[in-house]
């Protein structure tokens, strides 16, 4: 097989003549080759980018792998010729060595040490359980919230006004956050198993176009039915899935290095509402809880399990029209059918001469093209925000979080969990500015940079569906976030014009971007404070999006597995 990059297809050759992406790049290659088209065996697309660096000049880069009818002695034959006789360094032989499951166990080694449990159904959970289950471990998998369809009802009640449920919502339920949040695919981690978990996707019913694209997504549209099929395998493959399930306590034995798990307390709550506890033995207790299980750090850390204090992000939703966008990013060819709705990413470092935020930097994180704010608390009295798309990404608007980091060294005492506490502090804060109701504070970004509260909006018109209460968004951050912001807004509007738009709209408060604190594991990925404990994920401060999670989700599986194998 022959890999072949930088193959380029302008957008006038996709407007009429071809009516795929496939056809259009398949006829670039053969004009590459020079050879005809019978000649070619396969084609298939690996990579996908949209090339905006030069607005006169937009193409789609494509990275290509095909076969010819030859086989391999004629594929050799073209490889040099094209090397000897054009100098084309962008063709190179590829060998396939796909990733796998771990593999089957013995049903001794499952007798042996018992069943594994899993707490969490996010990213890292689901896959984690899925790749115990492809190795025959009937593993156990708890979540403290609803199923999907359940959830999505959750939801959608409350953001139609209705009450808030602390157990199922947009952080907590199947799928966890990233279930709400678009399903952004695309990470700046590299895992061998990638393209496994993207493949998984795909079976469970995601758009196949994830396998190439250099930004793939899912959307929130079509996540639920997603994470649904992916739990249905699991039970097929003998695994256990229990909704509204939340641990509540660690059983653990011995002192010291030889402190170890032997299971763990489950609350669950009955069809009428009461609360039923039960003791679960399991000497494989993996924490994929996510960055909003508060309750679980607290619980870690009144059991002695070692966490530490690390950076994390908190902010605004800013939100601009997302027409504006695609002209500031792909100018006349915005609204191209080939290019959608534009994305951006942006960062700002500030000059360490600014007084309180010198050396601070702000940057953009889960941007969301053609796509809403959302209401994302999880604790009552909070006001939270995220956002999402739905898989068209054709909303008016385009919204991202404008964040600024939080570091060890910002947060006051000794106790590991001060960042919680600030994060719940501004959320307590927002609350109260949106007038008690789970309405958020908002401001223009023309009266944010003026210091003067918003009266109503411009142009862009806020979508967090609990409604918005216009003021000033100053009170529900430190001073050090919010300063950074101000600094940071006109440094990115000279890369996006526009971005520092004075009707473009700040919604607060953004605080669960990502885990405040790292429950801390060793080589072996188990904690160091106690044996059979396995964080993993966000929330355990070793991810932070969905593909990240899912591989060491898988990755803690793959251990799991290789220590039954030897006990």
């Amino acid at each position: 097989m022959i890999e072949a990059s930088g193959i380029r297809i302008q957008l006038k050759e996709l407007d009429s003549t071809h009516a795929t992406e496939k056809g259009a790049c398949r006829d670039a290659l053969l004009r590459k080759l020079h050879i005809g088209a019978r000649e070619l065996a396969s084609l298939e697309i690996r990579h996908r980018s949209i090339d905006a660096r030069r607005r006169s000049d937009i193409h789609i880069a494509f990275t290509l792998r095909f076969t010819l009818k030859g086989g391999p002695e004629a594929e050799q034959k073209l490889l040099t010729s094209l090397a000897r006789h054009h100098g084309d360094t962008n063709f190179r032989f590829v060998e396939e060595r796909p990733y796998t499951w771990p593999s089957q166990l013995s049903r001794s080694a499952l007798q042996r040490r018992g069943r594994p449990i899993v707490v969490g159904a996010g990213c890292a959970g689901i896959f984690c359980t899925l790749a115990l289950a492809e190795a025959g471990l009937r593993p156990l998998l708890i979540e403290r919230g609803d199923d999907a369809t359940r959830r999505t009802n959750t939801v959608t009640a409350f953001d139609a006004g209705g009450p808030l449920d602390p157990e199922s919502n947009i952080q907590f339920g199947l799928g966890g956050a990233g279930t709400f949040s678009d399903g952004k695919l695309n990470t700046g981690t590299k895992s061998p198993a990638h393209r496994l978990i993207l493949s998984t996707f795909v079976k469970a019913g995601a758009p196949a176009d994830i396998l190439w694209d250099a930004k793939p997504h899912v959307g929130s549209d079509i996540l639920p039915t997603v994470v649904t099929r992916l739990i249905q395998r699991i039970e097929e493959l003998d695994g256990e899935v229990r909704f509204r399930c939340r641990m509540t306590d660690l059983i653990l034995e011995g002192q010291e290095e030889e402190r170890h798990v032997v299971g763990i307390v489950a609350t669950s709550r009955t069809d009428s509402g009461e609360a039923v506890q039960e003791s679960m033995p399991a000497s494989a207790v993996i924490l994929a809880c996510g960055h909003s299980a508060r309750d679980v750090f607290c619980l870690l850390r009144d059991k002695g399990i070692c966490m530490q204090r690390k950076t994390f992000a908190m902010g605004v939703r800013i939100e601009h029209l997302q027409s504006d966008i695609d002209r500031a990013l792909y100018g006349a060819y915005a609204g191209h059918p080939a290019l959608g709705a534009a994305p951006y990413k942006l960062v700002a470092h500030l000059p360490k001469s600014l007084p309180i935020v010198g050396g601070r930097s702000a940057f953009t994180f889960c941007m969301c093209p053609g796509g809403y704010v959302v209401a994302a608390a999880s604790e009552p009295g909070g006001v939270v925000t995220n956002g999402m798309s739905l898989a068209a990404r054709n909303g008016t608007n385009a919204n991202s979080g404008l964040l600024a980091n939080v570091y060890p060294d910002d947060l006051p005492g000794e106790d590991v969990l001060e960042g919680i506490d600030l994060q719940r502090s501004c959320e307590h804060v927002a609350f109260s500015a949106g007038n008690g109701t789970y309405a958020a504070p908002a401001q223009l970004v023309g009266d944010f940079l003026d210091n003067v509260p918003s009266t109503r909006a411009g142009n862009v018109k806020p979508t967090y569906p609990r409604g918005v209460v216009w003021g000033s968004i100053d009170s529900c951050l430190p001073d050090y976030i919010v300063e950074t912001l101000r600094a940071a807004l006109p440094l990115m509007d000279r890369r996006l014009h526009g971005f520092a738009s004075p009707d473009a709209v700040l919604t607060g408060v953004e605080t669960r971007s990502s885990s405040p604190v790292r429950v801390v594991r060793g080589h072996d990925m188990q904690s160091i404070s106690c044996r059979g404990i396995w964080p993993t994920g966000e929330g355990a401060g070793y991810a932070g999006g969905i593909m990240s999670a899912a591989a060491d989700g898988i990755r803690i599986a793959e251990t799991v597995v290789s220590l039954y194998k030897r006990c």
